[in-house]
């Protein structure tokens, strides 16, 4: 089951993968061949050469090579149907399947994947041009939206009607509701998901629009935040905002930074920081995690402190050996989120990253700022508070260079620490400390 041969040919020859790799990084002529930095691993010089007569790419520093269809079955990280599909969007082949039923999903797909094209353009001409969406251009002006980040970023607006997107787009009202875009009414017919909303299209990771995040106006009505339902296209516990444009920086730099919303994301890209995703309203998952690394392995939480320290360790420590990442947690200011330090104080944002410390580590700086350590009473509360959260982590290595940054902080005897941690004798008070 597969992609007829005829047809992956054809892609692989339409396809300029000059064209291609450019958009992963800044290519120059030298000679008969292109040159610049390899967007598989992070360097200074130019290692990596394209060949365009003969269509192949060679890094001289890790040793990628292959055709175009390589190259983005391995950027986008992709099987090899999913990379042939990709590119045959992109040079306006339609493909052949082996499997017929193979063909008909994949051919239902593409079919949303056009209505959900049309409606981020309708939407978006919606806020920049349309009168009722006056309101919402002053809102998103007031929230340090500039033109150019609501062009970016496709921003949109749902006007406070009945259907609307339904009857400007044409397409069949089945299609529109598989999309998440309609929904039967009570007469039958079809009207508009979203209204009366900002609309944040996501993309998924090679830049097609799956869904929306729509954000409901001051005074509007409830809920606050309302994302597309489940389709065929979009799933909220998969899915992360803000990947397509932040995968690139984030193999550069080994790192995600992980946020809780997408003015968040808009923020951090603001400031210089364009590997920040966004989950869509949901915790994060290991899907998520699962799909993060494979383009880094550390990942930073830059969530609310109180949220991030509550974060279930068993699932981090889980995530870590499993998805064979490292967590970090960046200390924001508490009560402030990345969209309004983006805006009231850069560098404070920046901080927090470049601080940005293991998950264990935040946690044992939470217990020991909310404990009072002038006291012996209260230096003791904190070391058996903090002995419960060290007994979660799995390494032993780990769990004894806490004992002793706790020892140190709390003027106690390690070797009183590590027996009595070994006992099982430490009471799980991390919840009531932290929070």
């Amino acid at each position: 089951m597969g992609i007829v041969d005829e047809d992956v040919v054809r892609v692989r020859e339409a396809a300029d993968i000059v064209q291609v790799i450019s958009a992963h990084t800044q290519l120059k002529r030298v000679g008969r061949s292109w040159s610049g930095l390899c967007p598989f691993h992070g360097e200074k010089s130019p290692s990596f050469s394209v060949n365009q007569e003969k269509g192949v790419f060679y890094c001289f520093g890790c040793q990628a090579k292959g055709d175009v269809i390589t190259f983005v079955r391995d950027i986008d990280h992709l099987d090899f149907q999913g990379a042939v599909e990709q590119l045959a969007s992109k040079v306006g082949i339609t493909v052949r399947y082996t499997d017929k039923q193979e063909g008909e999903r994949r051919e239902k797909r593409s079919r949303l994947r056009d209505v959900m094209v049309d409606a981020v353009e309708w939407y978006h001409q919606r806020l920049l041009t349309a009168p009722d969406a006056g309101a919402a251009r002053r809102y998103l002006r007031d929230r340090g939206f500039d033109g150019e980040m609501v062009r970016r970023y496709r921003i949109g607006w749902a006007p406070d009607d009945w259907d609307q997107l339904v009857r400007a787009l044409k397409h069949p009202p089945k299609v529109l509701r598989d999309a998440g875009l309609g929904r039967e009414s009570k007469r039958g017919g079809t009207n508009d998901f979203f209204r009366a909303r900002v609309l944040f299209p996501i993309f998924d990771p090679q830049g097609d629009p799956i869904g929306f995040g729509g954000r409901m106006m001051p005074g509007g009505r409830p809920p606050k935040y309302q994302n597309t339902p489940e389709t065929a296209l979009y799933r909220k516990s998969k899915v992360l905002y803000g990947l397509n444009w932040a995968k690139d920086e984030a193999v550069r730099t080994n790192e995600f930074v992980i946020c809780e919303g997408y003015t968040d994301v808009i923020g951090f890209a603001a400031v210089g920081v364009e590997r920040a995703v966004a989950t869509c309203g949901t915790a994060l998952t290991d899907d998520h995690v699962r799909t993060l690394q494979r383009w880094a392995p550390r990942l930073v939480l830059a969530f609310d402190p109180d949220s991030a320290g509550q974060a279930a360790a068993e699932r981090v420590y889980e995530w870590e050996r499993k998805h064979e990442v490292e967590v970090a947690v960046a200390a924001l200011p508490s009560g402030a989120d990345p969209a309004d330090l983006a805006r009231t104080d850069p560098d404070a944002l920046r901080r927090a990253l470049d601080d940005a410390q293991p998950f264990l580590g935040f946690r044992i700086d939470r217990i020991m700022a909310a404990a009072k350590l002038t006291t012996p009473e209260g230096r003791a509360r904190a070391a058996e508070t903090a002995l419960a959260a060290i007994a979660e982590h799995p390494s032993e290595f780990v769990r004894d260079q806490y004992v002793m940054t706790v020892a140190d902080r709390c003027h106690l005897d390690a070797e009183r620490l590590r027996a009595s941690l070994r006992s099982g004798g430490v009471k799980p008070r991390v919840k009531t400390a932290e929070g």
